[in-house]
């Protein structure tokens, strides 16, 4: 057996150890790559990020690569789980951990944290994402011309709002955004830029969105997880018998599906026109172009037992005049919604989605914005 076939022999026993089975990164099964500089198993999607810090990981692949007989030594000596222990032994609780299904920026700000500024090492006196304001330039998606333009923009935990101006030296701000109300996801396809942020708050009972980027990597996920470390606090305060399991959910999350449907009207005779659509848990967006600032409508899926209903196909008589052809009926206590879909798979999954939404418990905050939004309408 020659030196390599035995290290890569070796190499698959220590795979085998607890926690070597996912990539140390993002969580991803099977890691085929290895850092020997850092003892730790990742994924092929990982090791491209770590390959960009060559000071700190040196990466090779478990499988193609030679190993020194002393590098293979040092990976069984340390280890996904020990070298989480060393490198993730302080990572706050609203820090945002991505995993594989996240993007680029975010995978690898949350790689360079760790690894590079090891700033989860041991606790620090205070991360930038927690000094209670934030302030600085974003470039900003015009409403209503589509063109980027620089704003400044100012988070304050104490006034529990995100703030931005027009100008940097302008007194009154354009929007003023409660905390609460934000739902930041990353959206780079969307957006057009790797660092595109969508965030989506409630107006009036509306949902507007806009989408912002910055050229840094880094300064765009510390702007996201600085909008989690506020909304943390204000949970902390408003619900403070509330464990960090229960809140941690209720800080910003990714939508659960987006796309495009076609639609018809409530009188189901009009054509059936194509929108987007955003499912964000309860609420079901849409839109006349993905970057809109305002959804055209939403619709609440509220619990199964309440009559929330969603199934594939269209009822009996329904003429399908649109371009799609694989339809959805949801029934919701006031009215029935019809869509259809381009693709069987693409139906399937948008009825899947719905559903389990519709077969999870509503919480005490879910009921109210049900109500709301029957008030609105």
């Amino acid at each position: 057996m020659s030196t390599n076939e035995r290290a890569t022999r070796a190499l698959k026993e220590i795979l085998q150890r607890p926690g070597n089975n996912a990539c140390a990164d993002c969580g991803a099964l099977d890691p085929s790559w290895g850092s020997s500089s850092l003892g730790v198993f990742i994924c092929l999607a990982c090791s491209g990020i770590h390959r960009n810090i060559p000071e700190i990981s040196k990466v090779k692949s478990l499988g193609l690569s030679h190993w020194e007989d002393h590098e293979v030594k040092f990976m069984a000596e340390n280890g996904n789980d020990l070298m989480k222990k060393k490198y993730e032994a302080a990572v706050p609780v609203y820090y945002y951990k991505p995993t594989h299904k996240d993007c680029q920026v975010l995978r690898e700000q949350w790689i360079r944290a760790k690894y590079e500024r090891k700033e989860f090492s041991e606790p620090v006196e205070s991360l930038t994402y927690e000094s209670g304001t934030r302030e600085g330039m974003l470039m900003k998606r015009g409403r209503d011309n589509g063109q980027f333009f620089s704003r400044r923009f100012v988070l304050s935990e104490r006034e529990g709002t995100l703030k931005y101006y027009t100008k940097y030296d302008a007194k009154e701000p354009k929007a003023v955004i409660k905390v609460d109300t934000i739902n930041a996801t990353f959206q780079p396809e969307k957006i057009g830029n790797p660092c595109g942020l969508q965030i989506t708050y409630l107006k009036d009972y509306s949902t507007r969105n806009i989408f912002v980027y910055h050229e840094s990597g880094k300064e765009i996920v510390d702007w996201f997880n600085s909008i989690r470390a506020v909304q943390l606090h204000y949970l902390k305060v408003a619900f403070p018998v509330a464990t960090d399991l229960e809140l941690i959910p209720k800080l910003t999350r990714n939508f659960l599906k987006e796309g495009y449907m076609e639609k018809t009207g409530p009188r189901q005779t009009e054509g059936f026109k194509k929108r987007w659509f955003t499912l964000d848990h309860r609420r079901l967006m849409y839109f006349k172009d993905p970057l809109d600032a305002f959804a055209k409508g939403e619709i609440f899926f509220g619990n199964r037992a309440n009559g929330y209903s969603a199934s594939a196909g269209l009822p009996a008589g329904v003429h399908c005049n649109g371009a799609w052809q694989y339809g959805i009926t949801i029934d919701t206590p006031d009215r029935c919604f019809l869509f259809t879909c381009e693709t069987e798979s693409d139906q399937q999954d948008w009825v899947k989605h719905f559903n389990d939404v519709i077969d999870a418990q509503m919480t005490p905050q879910e009921h109210t914005m049900e109500a709301l939004l029957k008030h609105r309408h």
